[in-house]
């Protein structure tokens, strides 16, 4: 498909709740496949939602399966629609970045296991149990989806926010 541009904060998108898709059509494949293919093309990115192409719809693509934190466990790459959390367990505190808002990463609470159901693109309802890093990731993606950014969870703006560093 495309590798489209990462809509970057403070864009009023990011800050949207996204809908809830009810036919998986054309459109809804083509959504899913510019996100893995943009995905693809930030090497370093584990994990992208609709909103971050200027897409409205419940759509996340993950794979955390290349990052040192999550190669000893990962489903591999993921394309979910609707993405709900039915379970969790577990508060860790993780630090995050977001391809959104790059010049900054911040600590944040998570959970440390989640359980989630979501649609493939054939329109099947699975349930992907994920741990550590993979379910950070997930937990991040899904919040895109409601208008949430990880700096809206960071507990102290002054102590848990950082400027990235540069490489």
């Amino acid at each position: 498909m495309a590798v489209k541009d990462i809509v970057l904060y403070p864009n009023a998108h990011l800050k949207e709740i996204c809908k809830k898709i009810t036919n998986i059509d054309e459109k809804t494949v083509s959504v899913a496949h510019n996100l893995l293919d943009t995905m693809r093309f930030y090497s370093h990115s584990v994990g992208i939602a609709a909103p971050q192409i200027d897409q409205l719809f419940r759509i996340i693509a993950i794979d955390v399966s290349k990052a040192k934190k999550g190669q000893k466990s990962n489903h591999g790459e993921l394309i979910m629609i609707n993405p709900e959390i039915l379970d969790w367990s577990s508060i860790i505190k993780t630090r995050e970045g977001c391809m959104s808002i790059p010049d900054y990463v911040g600590i944040v609470n998570r959970a440390r296991m989640v359980n989630v159901k979501y649609l493939d693109l054939d329109g099947n309802e699975k349930i992907v149990e994920a741990e550590g890093f993979e379910a950070v990731v997930l937990q991040h993606e899904i919040d895109h989806l409601d208008g949430i950014l990880f700096i809206d969870r960071i507990i102290s703006k002054n102590v848990d926010l950082f400027e990235r560093k540069k490489h």
